[in-house]
């Protein structure tokens, strides 16, 4: 019997070790919710057994319970091993943030560290964000997409990740967890409802910055549609090659589209839902962003997950798990390992960055693409802009910019841009002064 220390199990050589003990039962229930603890066996796994009565349990039982907020009701026996008597704790719980002796620690590896103002503050912020899916939602079942959770459903069912077929929509959201007896949860709200919080801001800049839009959309909605919309938005804005080496024509995008829609389905899985700010994608001449508003765990490190070293800590696991079962995600932890091994494989520079107000992953374009064929999906962008303005001033030449900005989604800046792109083309002139005068389309 080989017992090893890790960040879910602790071992201690004795009962004598009892506040040390109590101290990593905390830490690990703040990062993990469970964990393992065992007394008669040394930390470099020896078994050394100890001795072992009704009142050493007990007294295990009570320093627990007088010690540990909010409590906990952990499950501890007199285990045999090597023909040695130890003590096995095993525990769980929902309600993190957890303290010991008045203090809050988290696991690190096999250490114990206690916990900044700043993580604390987290903590409890992330106990309020785990509590919100499981909220119960405003909206009612008929509210419900039945188109689109019927194809949820077949996804899954070909996924061979779940066990039963749609029959109607409340026994199928009971069966998926996400509805409490006639009720909506919240986060069936999000995966299926079209009236909800969920919004992802999209737009095309001319340049590196957010000075100039070309295009700018939202799309809301449910999930599946929003990340569909998403999907087919960077797509449709980003670069395409033809690959003529083979015997038949292949489209290759600039940036691999998984990695892309890993990316995607991450933001939308990880997104922090008591933050009313959107989500975004921005493309920008030499950068595809794609960013949420969710805090990145500040007890590991991105590399980790690049190394396929470290778990997931699901913000929302009810959405993340319909997000499995339908198999959007492979499975878990593996997203930033995925996007940076997708990116690897086709030579794409890829960055993830902690903000302050969330997480971005970055993509960069290749450089060798902003001089020719860059410039003809800036183009392209930009010709679909144009013709939305060449169509609103031949229906009304005296409009003005800021109706023009209301009417495309533009800023001002945005449509000045166009305006001046246009005049330049030969393809619009302005008639009269900026104030009293019109636009006239010159028709060729």
């Amino acid at each position: 019997m080989k017992i090893k220390e890790s960040e879910t199990l602790e071992l201690k050589t004795s009962t004598a070790e009892l506040k040390e003990a109590i101290i990593a039962i905390v830490a690990i229930i703040n990062k993990h919710m469970k964990g393992e603890l065992y007394f008669g066996i040394k930390n470099n796994s020896e078994i050394i057994g100890q001795m072992i009565s009704d009142k050493t349990l007990r007294d295990i039982s009570k320093a627990i319970s007088d010690s540990i907020e909010p409590k906990i009701f952990p499950q501890i026996k007199e285990i045999e091993a090597e023909g040695k008597k130890c003590i096995l704790v095993s525990f769980e719980g929902h309600e993190s943030p957890y303290f010991a002796y008045g203090k809050a620690y988290l696991r690190v590896g096999t250490e114990n560290k206690q916990i900044s103002i700043k993580e604390l503050e987290r903590l409890f912020a992330r106990k309020n964000e785990s509590l919100w899916e499981k909220q119960i939602s405003e909206r009612g079942l008929k509210e419900i997409n039945t188109k689109v959770l019927k194809e949820y459903m077949k996804k899954a069912n070909e996924a061979k990740r779940i066990d039963f077929e749609f029959t109607d929509v409340r026994s199928t959201l009971n069966k998926l967890g996400i509805l409490k007896g006639d009720k909506l949860l919240r986060a069936a709200e999000i995966l299926f409802c079209d009236n909800n919080s969920l919004e992802v801001q999209a737009a095309v800049f001319a340049g590196t910055d957010k000075v100039t839009f070309l295009d700018i959309q939202q799309f809301r909605g449910n999930l599946f549609n929003v990340l569909k919309k998403s999907e087919s938005y960077i797509k449709e804005h980003m670069n395409w090659r033809a690959d003529l080496s083979g015997s038949r024509r292949i489209e290759v995008p600039e940036v691999p589209t998984r990695a892309l829609s890993e990316a995607l389905v991450n933001s939308l899985c990880h997104k922090d839902y008591t933050n009313l700010k959107g989500n975004e994608i921005a493309i920008f001449k030499d950068r595809i962003e794609i960013y949420n508003p969710g805090q990145f765990p500040e007890e590991v490190k991105i590399e980790s997950y690049l190394k396929g070293e470290e778990r997931s800590i699901l913000r929302n696991p009810l959405i993340a798990n319909a997000l499995f079962l339908s198999k959007d995600v492979e499975r878990w932890g593996s997203g930033l390992k995925r996007i940076y091994e997708e990116c690897k494989a086709n030579e794409i520079k890829v960055d993830f960055k902690i903000l302050k107000t969330g997480f971005l992953v970055t993509f960069y374009r290749k450089k060798s693409a902003l001089g020719g064929i860059e410039e003809k999906t800036t183009q392209k962008t930009t010709q679909k802009t144009t013709q939305k303005i060449l169509g609103l001033i031949r229906e009304k030449p005296n409009i003005t910019r800021k109706e023009l900005a209301e009417k495309i989604g533009l800023s001002e800046e945005g449509i000045k841009f166009n305006l001046n792109q246009l005049k330049k083309q030969k393809k619009l002139k302005r008639v009269g002064p900026d104030k009293g005068g019109h636009w006239k389309v010159i028709e060729k």
